[in-house]
Parts: structure tokens; C-alpha cells; sequence
């Protein structure tokens, strides 16, 4: 018998040659020597290399992506599907090896003297049986690789969900960051509406007293009474929109509704020194986006092997090796011995052309994720190009706000200094007053967006997956 089975192990091993279908290689790609916006030479330093903890400065904000990363309900089920992937691919690739198992039974009998079935002179009344065996081998010979390649579609499933789990650790990280961002823009606002309401209140009182002693009409009330409505009015949509936010966060970092602590403001955030775009080539082994889309499309490439396999004939080997006896006493002596060698040979012949459409459907599915890795591609580099051009804009518009700000600022002095003065109209302060509270509220939104937009330059660079 160990001849047997040394001829099986030598022909699984010189049968078991090249799998059916075709071998995957990676899709020829060729980046641009430089991303659009980019103002100085590539070279191989890119912001996407740092840790998020090392971008964003704010310890309160760190606290809360570490806090997201352990208790955000996407990403726990982020890591559950990566362990239902593993388990997955030890089921598949455990098809590969043989398998073996074991059994016994004892089996007690006592037949009537006076039953049915009359116990022959002889013959004992009470016998016992026994059965002791081993499947030693129960194998499915893979000559034609079609256990290989589902393996090998298997293990593609488990990193293109590992690198799911990084587009999901990568996405946290930048919606937290610009959650937390727009947070601290709404406080900026809310401090800016009740700074403005005090101050008009203020210019109120002071035109109620001028209209009182005849210097004004009650139009000019009207009109400063309007503007302190206004104003108080972006009070409380300033406070809802905080709260809505917070929850937002909490939400985030898996947990009830409730106020999110902060302890620096919006101007106070430091931005990097320099936020470098790196080699473009870099970013096809940066984005896990990119990585997930080549897993799958390795995926289906393999499926394509098993469809083919399933031409050719299917060869499986099973062998048994136990004790048998009608006595338990001699179960184990020579005799009681029984084996069993099987192969089985097992080739389609008709199948209504569902073969055929196996392996058209698998190559269509190659083609579908094909195209599906190249927009990966082609979608992560103008991501890349819109954040470096939304990055360097809006660093231009600050500037420009921040001017314009210093200018109504100014305007607003002189204007109400004039109409005191009894030189102007009340009609330019108020304007200069309602320019100043516009532009101040524009000036907190495009420090937000100057925040968020290395934010979003980070993530679309691949950053913030890194633990």
C-alpha cells in the first residue's frame, strides 16, 4: 500500500504544473513626470509621508482621530471584514491539501433464541463488531491549477479589504480633521455675531439719543434697529449649527451627542511649513484606493483561470486504512485488517454552453475591474491636482480678505465719525457696517477652507492611513 501512495504524491507533484488561465501582470501605467499645481520640481519628499499626529498640531484633534480610529463604527467593521477575508482565504486555500480524518465504532448485538431470526446451533448469541479506520487521503489532484487560482482569488479579496480598511483609516482622518476645522470656523462666527450685535447695539443708543434730542429721524432707527436684528439673528444659527457639528464628531468617534472640548481657535491651528506633492509615480503605491482596485482586478483575473479549469477533467483520490472484525477481541491482529484506494476521474461532456459562458463572464468581470483600476488612477491624480490648486488659491484669497477686512474696518470708523459729526448720512455708516460683518464672516470661512485644504491635499496624496 505505501506504494501506492508514493506513485499519488509523485504524480500530484509532476501533474500539478502551470494553472489554467492567463498569469496576472500589472496594467502598463505612465504617470506625469509632475502633478498639475505643482510649484516646485518633484522630488521624493511628499507630505503624505508624515503622520497625521506630525500634520495636525492640535492635541485636542489628535485626541479625537485616535479616539476614532479605536471606536469609529466604519472602521470596526472596516477590521471585521478583513478577519471574515483571512477566514475566507484559509477556507479556500485549505482545498489544496488533503484531508484526513478518523472514525470508530463498536457495535454490541444480542439476537433471541426464540425471535424472527433463529440463532443457528454454533453460533454465539452475544457478538460484538469493531471498526477502526482512517481517510488517509481524500484529495483532489490540481492539475489543472483551478484550486491555485481560487486561492489565488481569495488572498487578492484579503488585501484588497486590508487596503479598504486603509481607505476607511484615510477617510476618518481627513473627516475628522475637517469637522473639527469647521467647528472651530463656527465659534469664530459666533464670536464675530455677538462682537457685531454688542457693537450695534452700541450705535443703536447712540442714534435713539440723537433722534430724541431731534439731530436724527426715526428712519435712521428703523434702519440701526434692522442691522442689530440681523446680527442677533446669526446668533443662534451660529450655536445650532455648533451643536450639530459636535454631534457630527461624536458620531465619528463612535459615541452619543454631546459637546466636543477644544482648546485652540481657528487662528491659532498651525499649517505645516511645507506641504511637498512628492513623485507622481509614488502615488500609485500611496493610495490605497489605487492598491484595492489592482487586488480586485488580480481577482478577477484569477477567476478567469478557475472558469477555464472547469474544462478540463476534475481528478480526486480518496484512501481508507482501518481494522474490521466480527470480534472485538481481535480487532488489531493481522487479518482485521481492510484498505481502500479509490481515484476518481470526473470530465464534462454537455453542459448547455454554461462553460463556455463561465469564461466569458470572468473575462468580462476582468474587463469591468480593469477599467475600474485605471480610473482609480487617472481620479486620484486630478484629486491630487484640484487640492494643490484649491491649496494655492485660497492662501491668495486670504491675503486678499484679510486686506479687505482692515479696509471696512477703517471705512466703518470714519463713517460713523463722520455721521456723528453731523458731515455724512447715517445710510453710509450702516452700509460700511453690514460690508464689515460680511467680510469678517467671509475671512473666518477662508481660514477654514486655508485648514481644509491641507486637509484634503494630505488625503488625496494617500496620507493618514499610517498608525
Amino acid at each position: 500500500m505505501k506504494s501506492h501512495f508514493s506513485i499519488v504524491a509523485m504524480l500530484a507533484v509532476f501533474l500539478a504544473g502551470c494553472a489554467a488561465g492567463p498569469n496576472y501582470r500589472r496594467p502598463a501605467v505612465s504617470p506625469p513626470p509632475a502633478f498639475r499645481g505643482q510649484l516646485t520640481p518633484p522630488d521624493g519628499a511628499s507630505l503624505a509621508d508624515a503622520k497625521w499626529f506630525e500634520v495636525f498640531k492640535d492635541e485636542q484633534l489628535q485626541g479625537l482621530i485616535r479616539t476614532a480610529l479605536e471606536h469609529n463604527y466604519d472602521m470596526r467593521e472596516a477590521v471585521a471584514r478583513v478577519e471574515a477575508a483571512q477566514a475566507g482565504l484559509g477556507i479556500t486555500r485549505s482545498n489544496q491539501y488533503p484531508t484526513v480524518a478518523a472514525g470508530a465504532d463498536i457495535t454490541a448485538v444480542r439476537s433471541a433464541r426464540n425471535g424472527s431470526f433463529v440463532v443457528p446451533a454454533g453460533f454465539q448469541q452475544d457478538r460484538t463488531f469493531g471498526t477502526v479506520s482512517a481517510a488517509l487521503l481524500s484529495y483532489e489532484v490540481d492539475i489543472w491549477g483551478r484550486l491555485r487560482r481560487e486561492t489565488e482569488a481569495a488572498r487578492a479579496d484579503l488585501l484588497a479589504t486590508e487596503e479598504g480598511r486603509r481607505v476607511v483609516s484615510m477617510t476618518l482622518v481627513s473627516d475628522v480633521a475637517t469637522s473639527y476645522f469647521n467647528l472651530l470656523e463656527l465659534d469664530l462666527e459666533l464670536e464675530i455675531a455677538r462682537r457685531t450685535l454688542a457693537t450695534r447695539q452700541d450705535s443703536l443708543r447712540v442714534i435713539q439719543t440723537r433722534q430724541s434730542r431731534g439731530l436724527a429721524s426715526l428712519l435712521d432707527v428703523r434702519q440701526a434697529e434692522q442691522l442689530v436684528q440681523v446680527a442677533a439673528e446669526a446668533v443662534p444659527i451660529a450655536e445650532q449649527r455648533i451643536e450639530q457639528t459636535e454631534n457630527q464628531i461624536r458620531l465619528l468617534v463612535g459615541d452619543y451627542p454631546g459637546p466636543v472640548e477644544r482648546n485652540r481657535g481657528l487662528t491659532d491651528q498651525q499649517l505645516p511649513p511645507q506641504v511637498p506633492a512628492g513623485l507622481p509615480s509614488s502615488l500609485l503605491e500611496r493610495r490605497p484606493d489605487i492598491g484595492a482596485a489592482e487586488q480586485n482586478l488580480i481577482a478577477a483575473n484569477a477567476t478567469i483561470g478557475v472558469a477555464k479549469a472547469a474544462y478540463f477533467p476534475q481528478i480526486s483520490l480518496t484512501g481508507l486504512f482501518g481494522f474490521q472484525s466480527s470480534q472485538l477481541s481481535s480487532l488489531f491482529t493481522g487479518p482485521a485488517k481492510v484498505w481502500q484506494f479509490t481515484p476518481q476521474v470526473t470530465q464534462p461532456i454537455f453542459t448547455g454552453g454554461r462553460l463556455k459562458s463561465n469564461v466569458r463572464l470572468a473575462g468580462a468581470q476582468q474587463q469591468i475591474a480593469l477599467v475600474q483600476y485605471e480610473r482609480s488612477i487617472r481620479t486620484a491624480f486630478r484629486e491630487v491636482a484640484d487640492a494643490l490648486v484649491d491649496y494655492q488659491k485660497v492662501r491668495e484669497i486670504r491675503g486678499a480678505q484679510e486686506t479687505l477686512v482692515a479696509t471696512l474696518q477703517d471705512r466703518s470708523r470714519l463713517a460713523y465719525r463722520r455721521y456723528q459729526g453731523g458731515v455724512d448720512t447715517l445710510l453710509d455708516a450702516l452700509d460700511a457696517d453690514r460690508d464689515l460683518f460680511d467680510a469678517e464672516l467671509r475671512l473666518a470661512q477662508v481660514k477654514r477652507d486655508e485648514l481644509v485644504s491641507v486637509v484634503q491635499l494630505y488625503r488625496a496624496l494617500g496620507g493618514g492611513w499610517q498608525q
